[in-house]
C-alpha cells in the first residue's frame, strides 16, 4: 500500500475525477490510515512504498504489478501522469526480495484490470490494459489468462466492476462477484459459463465501488455504502467489513484500488 500523503485530483483519466471539486489529502490519508488497519486487524500483514511528489495517483497500489507464485509482472501505464510509478514499483520489489520481475512492453495496469482466482488470471480490457497484454502476461506468469471485454467507461478497469471471493481449491472452484452490465455480451457469457455460481452485482453496488472490494476467503472489505452487496455476501458466508473510501473515491478508486495482493507461496 502506498500512503496518500501528496493526494489530489490534478487532471482528468477517469469519470470519477473532477479538478473543480474540493479534495483533501488529510481525509484521504485518514482514510487509507483506517484501511491499513482494518487489514491489520484482520490478521494480514501490510507492506508500505514511500509516496513521491507529484504522482497523486500512486496510493493505488493495485496498479504497480501482478504476483503469481513469486513472479511478478510489473506495470506499464496508459496515462502519462501516471507513467513514473512503474519504477518506484519496480524498485520496491527489487528492494524487497524479488528476483523474477518483468517489466511489461505493452500497457498492463496490473491489478488494475488482473484478478488471480487461485487457477486462472482473469483480465480486462477495453479502457486501460492493452489486449495484448493479456498474451504477456501468461507467457512471463506462466498461468492461464482469460480476456474480459469492458464496455463501461465508469468502470474502467476490471477491479472495478469484479473481484475474487475465494480462490480456487483444490476441491473447490473460485467464487467471484461481478456487475453484468460492465461488460460486453460475450464476457458475460464467458463469466456464465466458468463461473456459474457467482454473486451478481446491480449498479447501486457498482455505483458506490463495492465491486472494488477485497476478499480473504472469509472477510470481505466494502466501501461503506454496499451494504446491499454486504448482505448478498453474508448470506453466502462472508463477512463484510465496510470502510469509508469517500475521498478516494473521488480519483475513482476504492478499497482493492489501494491494495496490491501479494500471496505467501
Amino acid at each position: 500500500m502506498c500512503p496518500p500523503r501528496f493526494f489530489a485530483v490534478d487532471y482528468v483519466i477517469n469519470p470519477w475525477m473532477d479538478p473543480t471539486q474540493p479534495v483533501s489529502a488529510d481525509v484521504a490519508v485518514a482514510q487509507w490510515t483506517e484501511l491499513r488497519d482494518t487489514y491489520r486487524r484482520l490478521g494480514h500483514t501490510v507492506e508500505e512504498i514511500e509516496p513521491q511528489p507529484g504522482l497523486p495517483d500512486m496510493v493505488f497500489a493495485a496498479n504497480s504489478g501482478t504476483v503469481v507464485d513469486g513472479r511478478v509482472l510489473g506495470s506499464r501505464f496508459r496515462a502519462p501522469q501516471r507513467a513514473a510509478e512503474a519504477e518506484h514499483f519496480r524498485r520496491w520489489f527489487v528492494e524487497h526480495g524479488y528476483r523474477d520481475i518483468t517489466m511489461p512492453e505493452k500497457i498492463n495496469e496490473a491489478e488494475g484490470d488482473f484478478a488471480w482466482t487461485g487457477t486462472l488470471l482473469l483480465a480486462g480490457t477495453g479502457f486501460r490494459t492493452d489486449p495484448a497484454a493479456h498474451a504477456e502476461a501468461q507467457e512471463v506468469l506462466g498461468v492461464p489468462v482469460v480476456s474480459l471485454q469492458l464496455v463501461d467507461p465508469r468502470y474502467y478497469h476490471l477491479d472495478t466492476a469484479l473481484f475474487v471471493l475465494a480462490e480456487a481449491t483444490d476441491t473447490t472452484r473460485a467464487q467471484i462477484v461481478y456487475y453484468p452490465e460492465a461488460f460486453s455480451a460475450g464476457s458475460r457469457r464467458v463469466l456464465e459459463r466458468v463461473f456459474p455460481d457467482a454473486v451478481l452485482a446491480t449498479s447501486e453496488d457498482a455505483e458506490c465501488f463495492g465491486l472494488n472490494g477485497v476478499s480473504d476467503g472469509r472477510n470481505v472489505v466494502l466501501p461503506v455504502e454496499a451494504t446491499r452487496l454486504g448482505e448478498l455476501l453474508a448470506a453466502r458466508g462472508y463477512e463484510p467489513v465496510y470502510v469509508d473510501i469517500s475521498e478516494l473515491r473521488k480519483a475513482g478508486g476504492g478499497p482493492k484500488c489501494c491494495t496490491l495482493e501479494i500471496r505467501k507461496g
